[in-house]
């Protein structure tokens, strides 16, 4: 089963890392956004309960998952960025395959996961200027975004 498991997010990145990658399937666009999810959350070296709870939440809410499906495509998306490459690499190959308004959102998803346990990190901070800016969103929408989560947490 595990063989089974790392083949599957083999071929996965393989796709996701081509030179020209076709758009992602609503299952793969789930994974790959999940996955940086998790990834600005270990940013900071803790990967917080609070994070990951949010995590879920997100999850939950953008694509109408049950609990358990959406523990599951969490720990996948844990495996996943675990094994996925450079930050780099790894979001612009999203940004080819993602329409700019999913990306803006995901910003939102983002600081969302960066504020859940109540204090901004300098280091997820600075991941998430990175990942926004490889998404292509600009930094004024990231801001934005930021305040609208700032808003929600007051």
């Amino acid at each position: 089963m595990l063989a089974y498991i790392e083949a599957m997010f083999g071929d996965f990145l393989k796709r996701l890392i081509q030179p020209d990658p076709a758009p992602l399937t609503s299952t793969d666009s789930r994974l790959a956004l999940a996955a940086l999810l998790v990834r600005v959350a270990r940013s900071d070296g803790h990967y917080a309960p609070e994070e990951a709870e949010r995590i879920d939440r997100i999850l939950a809410k953008r694509y109408a998952l049950s609990p358990v499906e959406v523990t599951v495509l969490r720990r996948d998306a844990e495996t996943l960025e675990a094994e996925a490459p450079d930050t780099v690499r790894f979001t612009r190959a999203i940004k080819e395959a993602v329409p700019y308004e999913d990306r803006e959102s995901v910003v939102e998803a983002l600081w969302g996961v960066v504020l859940a346990d109540g204090r901004r990190d300098h280091e997820e901070d600075a991941q998430l200027r990175l990942v926004a800016n490889l998404l292509g969103v600009t930094d004024r929408d990231s801001n934005l975004a930021r305040q609208r989560i700032e808003n929600t947490l007051k």
